[in-house]
């Protein structure tokens, strides 16, 4: 057998291994379709995978998309399951279809999902473990763990009762991972009059749907597709963010707790602490919050994970707009760039999906081809 062979072999071998482990827990293998609606990852999914997509049209008009990503196709597919609204358990393994500068288009991904779960810190917990026996799979020891709580920053933001359109634009923001107090100043100082402020009150506090619902209608009674080489969709998410200079300034007081918020980091312990000591000092209350977050650190430590060797961030985000709480990546340490393992949990998924009561869900994707190139450089 030639050497390429042999490390095809190798590598089909260890994702298949990965499954078995996966299914020894409780996952299920799903095998969603390849060709999936454009909409759910236009509408819910991050930029970077907004950009990325391989999109078509079929004969009725419908836009479809190659899966970029199989965490929203199996929730589909569990959504339209006798199942959905249940505890249910998922594993994957197939072909994704995502460009990605200076790499193959079509890539590996695995990973698991799991749905309607009621005790939420510990499947948390159950996750990060799963994604760190993934990498031992590969022989891969010298890792690093980042983690973020996107659920934190939620809370803050509802403790100081922002203005609804100020609460989207620093979400957006963090899901940008951009500098929110720059980004906040900076549309601060644009603050002025429009000649849309009709259009920008309208669209102050709806989400993106509805402003490119708005907008499309307003250009389908002009009778235009484009205004200056901008689609329908740019033009929308343009009104979007002006129509947050509609809702006020934030006070420097604001500013300055949300800058310094951000700045929060550490092991996930010496974190917390501090999280305690800047809400006492704010007079914010992030009770429920950090409590679930010390819980997720209990049920991680008791699963042997060796929590001081994670690293927490206020900031950290992995870019994708529909996570809502417990976040991570996993990397090599001598190639910090490129994540290996990353996920989180995104319970208000399911409900933009179609879901009629809210249900609980988390999980993580595993790019194969990057765990066997690190596997094989070790």
């Amino acid at each position: 057998m030639s050497g390429t062979a042999s490390t095809v072999t190798g590598a089909a071998g260890r994702a298949d291994s990965l499954l078995s482990a996966f299914a020894a827990a409780g996952y299920e293998k799903a095998a969603p379709t390849i060709l999936q609606p454009a909409e759910p990852f236009l509408d819910l999914s991050g930029e970077d995978i907004r950009k990325s997509l391989y999109l078509t049209t079929d004969a009725s008009g419908e836009e479809l998309c190659l899966r970029p990503d199989l965490t929203i196709p199996v929730a589909r597919d569990y959504l339209a399951s006798s199942r959905a609204g249940s505890p249910a358990n998922f594993c994957y393994l197939g072909p994704v279809f995502r460009y990605r500068w200076g790499q193959h288009s079509e890539f590996v991904q695995a990973g698991v999902e799991s749905f309607g779960r009621p005790d939420g810190t510990a499947a948390d917990a159950e996750m990060l473990a799963l994604g760190l026996e993934a990498t031992s799979t590969f022989g891969i020891a010298d890792v690093e763990t980042s983690m973020g709580d996107v659920a934190l920053f939620l809370a803050l933001l509802d403790a100081l009762a922002l203005a609804p359109v100020w609460r989207r634009r620093l979400i957006k923001g963090f899901n940008r991972k951009s500098n929110l107090t720059e980004d906040v100043e900076r549309l601060a100082q644009a603050r002025g009059k429009s000649e849309y402020e009709g259009v920008l009150a309208a669209l102050a506090g709806s989400d993106r749907k509805a402003a490119l619902a708005l907008v499309t209608d307003l250009m389908s009674i002009a009778g235009t597709e484009n205004v200056g080489g901008r689609t329908v969709a740019e033009i929308a998410d343009r009104f979007l963010e002006q129509s947050t200079l509609t809702g006020g300034t934030l006070s420097r007081e604001t500013l300055a707790l949300i800058e310094r918020f951000m700045k929060i980091s550490g092991e996930p312990d010496e974190a917390l602490a501090q999280l305690r000591t800047l809400t006492g000092e704010a007079n914010v209350n992030l009770d429920a919050a950090l409590a679930r977050f010390e819980n997720r650190i209990g049920f991680m430590a008791a699963r042997g994970i060796d929590t001081t060797a994670i690293h927490f961030s206020t900031s950290f985000g992995r870019g994708l707009d529909y996570y809502t709480g417990f976040e991570f990546e996993i990397r090599r340490k001598s190639n910090g760039k490129e994540p290996l393992v990353g996920g989180g949990r995104y319970d208000g998924l399911l409900t933009r999906l179609g879901a009629s009561e809210p249900i609980p869900a988390v999980g993580f994707s595993i790019w194969i081809d990057a765990l066997e190139k690190s596997g094989s450089a070790a």
